[in-house]
């Protein structure tokens, strides 16, 4: 085929879920209640983060830009989603298609780091108490996390314009509910032997390494928290690291189950898995968070009542109220 006159693609069909259309109205404000929740609860994390002092330490520092990257996650995927159960035509241009993937990868990517070093600073608190706060400063604290950002940002926008270097020639429909990096190189009619083998070593570099990083991290938690002698102490030390375990396991288990074991499964298992991942991933990390975390409760306690107290500062001040009340 020459490559110089194939048709180049434009438009994309996204052939995303198959629903009834007596429950279309039913899921679309399914997955409606769903992104506002994400994102209302993540908003909470760093306005409760960003409002406390008490929460003024790396652990909830990391974690608020944990829910940063969610709300980058889902707020990337679930409106385009929304507007395709709404829509017969559900198109995407291809610029727009590669744009989705390019937040997408960078999301996801951002997440793996972070909790990399997430489960660092849970290792330094536990196994290395008397170092924490001379290694796990507040420079460090930004350091690592700008470092994370600029780094995914560069390691994506590489792969993004790499694929943009193939020719797109069709058929131009995609049967999953995003653009995800192998449905977009199947509508290449270039060889893309090259890209897969690149994104193979970039996955192994900053996916498969910090995945084994946590491993490591979390072998050298457990062995110390066993060798503490008080029952109670086990517990507080287990306690301070279960939230971010949970997290990990979900993410990392639906993004093993999605990408390693892909090619015995049907699309409809795929797409499913994918919405574990990109959709009810960043929904959970800020109930596990908040329904095992005191701290957080507190704050949110404490937010709570300030915002109570505003408002009932404002209604005192509030013209009709006063004539109600003299009335």
């Amino acid at each position: 085929m020459d490559e110089n006159n194939v048709t180049r693609i434009s438009i994309i069909y996204l052939l995303g879920f198959t629903i009834p259309q007596s429950i279309k109205c039913f899921v679309f404000f399914l997955f409606l209640m769903i992104y506002c929740v994400t994102v209302g609860g993540n908003l909470l994390i760093i306005a409760l983060v960003i409002n406390s002092r008490a929460l003024q330490t790396p652990m909830y520092f990391f974690l608020s830009q944990l829910s940063t990257t969610d709300i980058l996650l889902v707020t990337n995927i679930l409106p385009n989603v929304l507007r395709n159960i709404l829509l017969k035509e559900k198109t995407i241009s291809f610029t727009d298609c590669l744009s989705q993937f390019y937040f997408f990868a960078m999301s996801e990517g951002m997440e793996c780091f972070l909790l990399s070093v997430m489960s660092y600073d849970r290792y330094l608190a536990i196994c290395k108490p008397l170092h924490y706060t001379l290694m796990m400063t507040h420079q460090f604290c930004w350091t690592a996390v700008i470092i994370c950002w600029v780094l995914i940002m560069l390691i994506v926008m590489i792969i993004t314009l790499t694929v943009t270097k193939l020719k797109f020639c069709g058929p131009n429909i995609i049967d999953h509910f995003f653009c995800d990096f192998d449905p977009i190189l199947e509508l290449s009619c270039s060889d893309i032997t090259k890209v897969q083998l690149e994104v193979t070593l970039i996955n192994a570099v900053f996916v498969v390494i910090p995945f084994f990083f946590i491993i490591a991290s979390y072998t050298y938690i457990i062995v110390t928290i066993f060798k503490i002698q008080s029952v109670t102490g086990r517990k507080k030390a287990f306690s301070t690291c279960s939230s971010h375990l949970i997290v990990v396991s979900m993410y990392y288990g639906t993004l093993l189950c999605a990408y390693l074991v892909p090619k015995g499964q049907t699309l409809k298992t795929t797409k499913f898995m994918s919405l574990l991942y990109t959709v009810f991933t960043p929904l959970i990390n800020p109930l596990v968070y908040s329904l095992r975390n005191k701290d957080l409760k507190q704050a949110a306690g404490k937010l709570i009542g300030q915002l109570k107290s505003a408002v009932n500062k404002i209604l005192l001040h509030w013209k009709p109220c006063k004539l109600l009340k003299q009335a």
